[in-house]
């Protein structure tokens, strides 16, 4: 077993980036049920994603959707966050929502709606600006339903356009973060179905152009792992949204489907070095608690993550690597076994308690009056989330 010291040192370093979306009202096709409490604004959740990162202590961003986010003055909300103790991450674009996005948005057929959704991702690019932000995250709602609906080789044309045009836009500090889906809203062909798609676009773009890996967002039984060393290996992968599934895209949250296949995607972050302090890899939560309480959610979701990572930091490569070596395939598959099945828990309450923090985030939050207190103060929030 790899040394319990080494792993709580790249514990301690950690960081995991929180959606504002998760903390409003969201639902389904069907439904969404109102939760008392949510916030009315961008303000209210920016608290709520800092008393998640106030209980777990590896939460100190949350990443902004405009314009569900949009605010007057970015820098005053920067202010609040800064105050909250945390910062502004991620800038996700909206271009999915107005009905003229219905044949597609920067593959629109019509070019007056291309510019509307182009102006859109330029726009988001100036509130990074303003906010300080690294990424802008882009992911296309864009497809077709019907065979012969459109050209699909066009779609494609234009899709390059638009993101060399935003590409183009960047500040140097800035990065370009392409998102993949294999159907939904579309339903015969997605503009950017897979890994494959988003990679060789952001190839074409340049060094600055990035792949985000959705973990709900692949056809049934696809090694995510496999896809995820291929981009670290490449240098391309730029970002997880990290969600569990047990059908298709159900935005759930991560690890409760599939633990062990969050460990296994972890273990090739882990060996490939990415989860340095200084890797640009940004691991971000992408969730919708349609039923669940909102920060209580959030909290269990981080704290998934970061036992999954814990067992992937408790592999003992040396033995690993010499099973590998000899063909021993059992011996190498006990390595990992035995890594996964650690009881890691002990070993964060530990790391938390050495960072002043309670052992336990999900009891200190629920002794510590939050919930009740929004709930409280709180009258009327607004659907400021999926489903919305």
């Amino acid at each position: 077993m790899a040394d319990r010291e080494a792993a709580k040192s790249v514990l301690r370093t950690q960081k995991i980036e929180l959606p504002s979306w998760a903390f409003g009202n969201s639902g389904t096709r069907f439904k969404v049920f109102a939760q008392r409490g949510v916030p009315r604004d961008p303000f209210e959740k920016i608290a709520d994603a800092a008393r998640v990162h106030a209980h777990t202590g590896v939460a100190p961003t949350v990443a902004l959707h405009i314009p569900w986010d949009q605010v007057d003055d970015f820098q005053v909300l920067g202010r609040a966050a800064k105050d909250a103790g945390i910062t502004l991450g991620t800038v996700n674009a909206n271009v999915f929502q107005d009905d003229d996005y219905m044949l597609g948005s920067v593959t629109n057929p019509n070019p007056a709606i291309r510019r509307k959704a182009l102006d859109h991702l330029l726009a988001c690019v100036d509130v990074m600006d303003q906010t300080g932000s690294r990424d802008l995250k882009l992911w296309f709602s864009d497809g077709t339903n019907y065979p012969g609906q459109d050209n699909i080789r066009a779609r494609q044309d234009r899709l390059a356009e638009a993101l060399d045009a935003v590409y183009r836009r960047l500040g140097d500090d800035q990065r370009l973060i392409l998102e993949y889906k294999l159907f939904e809203p579309a339903f015969y062909t997605m503009d950017v179905p897979d890994w494959g798609t988003a990679f060789a676009h952001c190839l074409q773009l340049g060094d600055r152009a990035k792949v985000c890996v959705d973990t709900g967002h692949h056809a049934p039984g696809t090694n995510i792992e496999f896809i995820v060393a291929f981009l670290l290996r490449a240098g391309k992968l730029g970002a997880f949204d990290f969600n569990s599934r047990f059908y298709a895209d159900d935005d759930l949250i991560v690890g409760a489907a599939d633990p062990f296949q969050l460990f296994r995607i972890l273990f090739e972050v882990v060996t490939a070095g990415a989860l340095a302090e200084d890797s640009d890899i940004a691991f971000m939560l992408d969730q919708c608690h349609n039923i669940e309480p909102k920060i209580p959610g959030q909290i269990r979701s981080v704290t998934n993550v970061q036992e999954a990572t814990a067992k992937a930091l408790l592999v003992d490569t040396d033995a690993l690597a010499v099973a590998q070596a000899a063909g021993d395939v059992l011996g190498a598959n006990a390595v990992l076994m035995d890594a996964y099945n650690t009881d890691v828990r002990p070993l964060l309450a530990e790391l938390r308690e050495e960072q002043g923090l309670d052992p336990d985030p999900m009891g200190a939050y629920a002794r510590s009056g939050y919930a009740e207190r929004i709930v409280a103060e709180r009258v009327g929030g607004t659907q400021a989330g999926w489903g919305a």
